[in-house]
């Protein structure tokens, strides 16, 4: 008898032993789920396929959104079972006793066994019983995605037939998977308030090409795809005192909020050195390398500065200069394209006393020249001697299109699964009279 009862508390233990390990488990591979990815949905659909089957026959997740509840995801132990489809953003200040939203105000855990109450047609009692009769549900926790006192959403976990109702521990665990995910849910909005925020201060500093009426110019900035962090791309056209005009464009290292500020930071400076100095562009370069690294937080920027002198008899020519930006392109209306690698020099941020040179080319009636970022050319496991041969292939086959279309059509051309920032300045040389 004593054998027997020991055996019997062995099996308890172990018992409890694999309860525990396997509730451990899943809070580290929900941890993991939530924490992959910054986008809110993906990580809480990720989360629902992997309390279903493990805690619950079915799970649902409901978002709050704009003064509204909007069903992200449902998730059933049959994946050939039918579902009603998600209805549209439903409000819920309204409903007072609709368990969901109780439990989007606050009132903790709900527990549901009675799916036969009535609720008026269109409400998010109404949807959320519709759909827990789908399920054929039998309990229904709905747990709050709270952190601190804001709710986000809420985790609906269904049992249905003779499943056990949900007890302490599995109540206990299901509160601690409803935290982390409303921490996921908080980390991804608070990400992509910061990521709104460092575009449009990026897009604001980009200038307005419009009081140029002289020079036909087009410029593009295309932000790196979804998911990444803003950079530091930026470009500039200005006219100077003596009728030529300074383009430019360039890089600052870094992709985040700090490069998009410093590169505000750059672009104002040079445009005061360059308009007060009357520099060539190596003097400015050489200016800006200096006064950057007194006054400024930026480390390492890549640029490159054309000052284009447009005489009204004679031909048009560029001057410029390059610290290890990608150099420029220039593409004659024949359909040759070439890269202007001369004048190149290091980066800026390394030493301002590097010795800059000035290049010179004469630009062609009808000629496109072309400044541009590193993401326009640049693929991971590349060599980037291929991002130059395929741009400049087609620089050439675009040679003969509108200043406009030619860079619509570079970038359709070339942006495809692009992970970086993109800024294409060009500028069109009149044809001959």
């Amino acid at each position: 008898m004593a054998t027997d009862d020991a055996e019997d508390r062995l099996a308890a233990v172990r018992q409890d032993l694999e309860r525990a390990t396997a509730r451990l488990r899943l809070l580290a591979d929900a941890s993991t789920a939530l924490s992959s990815v910054l986008d809110a949905d993906e990580a809480l659909n990720r989360l629902a396929r992997l309390i279903v089957p493990q805690v619950a026959d079915a799970c649902v997740v409901d978002l709050v959104e704009d003064g509204g509840v909007r069903r992200l995801v449902a998730v059933h132990r049959d994946p050939a079972r039918e579902l009603p489809p998600a209805p549209e953003s439903l409000p819920w200040s309204d409903e007072f006793s609709a368990p969901l939203a109780r439990v989007l105000r606050g009132a903790g855990p709900v527990t549901v066994t009675d799916f036969g109450a009535h609720a008026a047609a269109g409400s998010l009692q109404s949807a959320q019983l519709e759909l827990y009769r789908a399920l054929e549900a039998r309990t229904v926790l709905i747990m709050p995605l709270q952190v601190r006192r804001e709710v986000f959403g809420a985790l609906s976990l269904v049992r249905t037939g003779s499943t056990e109702p949900f007890g302490e521990e599995e109540i206990s665990l299901v509160a601690d998977l409803g935290h982390r995910a409303g921490l996921a849910v908080e980390n991804a909005r608070l990400y992509a308030i910061q990521l709104r925020t460092a575009e449009q201060l990026q897009l604001s500093l980009l200038p307005d090409l419009s009081g140029i009426e002289h020079l036909e110019l087009a410029a593009r900035y295309v932000p790196a795809r979804e998911g990444a962090e803003v950079g530091g791309d930026w470009f500039d056209a200005f006219r100077l005192c003596d009728g030529s005009t300074m383009l430019a464009i360039g890089d600052v290292v870094g992709h985040d909020l700090t490069a998009a500020v410093g590169m505000g930071q750059l672009r104002n400076m040079l445009r005061s050195l360059a308009y007060d100095s009357g520099d060539s562009p190596a003097g400015v370069m050489r200016r800006l390398d200096n006064v950057m690294q007194g006054l400024s937080n930026t480390e390492l920027v890549t640029g490159a500065i054309a000052r284009v002198y447009t005489p009204p008899t004679g031909p048009w020519f560029v001057h410029w200069t390059n610290a290890g930006h990608p150099p420029p392109v220039l593409t004659s209306p024949t359909g040759s394209s070439r890269l202007l690698e001369e004048g190149l020099a290091p980066v800026l941020g390394v030493d301002p006393a590097i010795e800059r040179e000035d290049a010179l080319a004469v630009l062609e009636p009808g000629s496109t020249l072309l400044l541009y970022t590193d993401g326009l050319i640049e693929r991971p496991g590349e060599d980037i001697d291929r991002g130059f041969t395929r741009l400049r292939q087609h620089t050439a086959s675009l040679a003969g299109e509108p200043l406009q279309t030619f860079c619509d059509e570079l970038l359709v051309r070339l942006t495809d699964g692009h992970f970086d920032d993109i800024a294409v300045l060009a500028l069109r040389v009149p044809p001959a009279p």
